[in-house]
């Protein structure tokens, strides 16, 4: 299974936020969508990535505000991300060795889409949930010859 099929499946809506918007308006935009994170754009082009991580780390256990804070200060810059021909069993070692949950997909250099952690769990139970009825309908003799 590739991420091109996830994106198939949930959409490839991008939702975004510029480096110099405050991190008020980041969260709040993140709360809206009920999202966990947002892609960093400048000019269309990544320049980071923004969680609900950074802003626990680096706002609230700062003691810094949010409406004070620039999204660009907190964002991680050093984004990882992967095309869409990527594999979930690449993305899933790739976010479990980095610890982060959020996947910016890149075609072209433009961001076609973001993959979650909950995306890979929910593509890869719902594969093997049909590998199972397969297997079933094998041994029961029902599988087409």
């Amino acid at each position: 299974m590739l991420v091109s099929n996830i994106l198939k499946e949930k959409g490839s809506t991008v939702y975004h936020i510029a480096p110099e918007s405050s991190v008020f308006e980041a969260i709040k935009l993140m709360s809206e969508k009920r999202i966990g994170a947002l892609v960093v754009l400048e000019d269309e082009s990544l320049c980071g990535i923004i969680s609900e991580r950074d802003y626990r780390d680096k706002v609230i256990l700062k003691g810094r505000t949010s409406k004070n804070t620039r999204v660009k200060e907190i964002m991680t810059s050093d984004v990882y991300w992967v095309p869409p021909d990527a594999t979930i069993k690449k993305c899933m070692a790739l976010m479990t060795e980095k610890k982060f949950r959020h996947l910016p997909v890149m075609e072209n250099d433009k961001v076609v889409g973001v993959i979650s952690i909950g995306d890979l769990v929910k593509q890869i139970i719902s594969d093997q949930k049909v590998e199972i009825n397969h297997l079933k309908n094998y041994i029961v003799g029902s599988y087409p010859r």
